[in-house]
């Protein structure tokens, strides 16, 4: 009974939230989607700067009657990205294709036979004057298991989206976040770029290849009327919670 009312309240409750989300969409009804408010990353909620492993610092050094400073990248100043704040490129380029293909067999039989001819050189058992029996026990088993898998995936993103540094970590490398909204009629597609780059991967163009983002996270997806019709509606996803078949 207890499970019952659960599964009850947990039906009103994704149902009360999910038509408050349809009251919102109601005003929106005829009109496009609106595009999200230019924010500071930093500021969203959720954001943490990101503290990886640092090596010891170094500091720097300079030789006498010398132009050149140790360790500078270049002679004249870099108009590469390289502080917070700073703008570059991210070219996302994307082509995975993954073929695997899994089969496994297995076969066993057993069979198992015991007896006995005689009891102490006798044919039959004493006092009881029975016949002793040939077999005790005869068993016999039989066991298979055949399994298969594969899983065959293709996946292609090419574009470009503008990231800004957020944060400089201590050995010089930056993280950086990049958001783009586009809206094509009554759709809204969405990318999301992240993750941890080396000034020295970011080309003279100021332009960085996506494959040199450490701990990147690329997302693309959209919403509008046509992802409305792609979903299942939320009554539908409740009872997919809680019917067991």
């Amino acid at each position: 009974m207890k499970r019952i009312v659960s599964v009850v309240s947990l039906s009103v409750l994704s149902a009360l939230l999910s038509n408050c989300a349809a009251f919102d969409r109601i005003g929106q009804i005829g009109q496009q989607p609106p595009l999200s408010a230019i924010e500071n990353p930093t500021s969203q909620p959720g954001y943490k700067p990101v503290h990886m492993p640092m090596p010891t610092p170094q500091p720097a050094s300079y030789s006498p009657n010398s132009l050149w400073r140790n360790g500078s990248r270049a002679f004249f100043k870099d108009q590469r990205a390289h502080q917070v704040g700073d703008i570059l490129t991210i070219t996302v380029n994307l082509n995975d294709k993954a073929v695997v293909a899994n089969e496994t067999q297995r076969s066993r039989d057993n069979k198992e036979d015991s007896g006995i001819d005689n009891f102490f050189g006798k044919s039959k058992i004493p006092i009881m004057n029975a016949p002793v029996g040939s077999r005790i026990f005869t068993g016999d088993s039989n066991s298979s298991s055949d399994g298969k898998g594969s899983i065959n995936r293709s996946e292609a993103l090419i574009t470009n989206v503008a990231a800004v540094i957020t944060q400089v970590l201590p050995n010089g490398n930056m993280v950086i976040e990049g958001k783009q909204e586009i809206r094509v009629n009554y759709e809204v597609r969405e990318l999301m770029v992240a993750g941890i780059v080396r000034p020295e991967d970011i080309q003279s163009d100021n332009t960085l290849d996506s494959t040199k983002i450490a701990e990147a996270r690329i997302a693309y997806g959209g919403r509008g009327q046509i992802s409305d019709v792609q979903q299942p509606r939320y009554g539908q996803q409740a009872l997919d919670l809680v019917l067991p078949f």
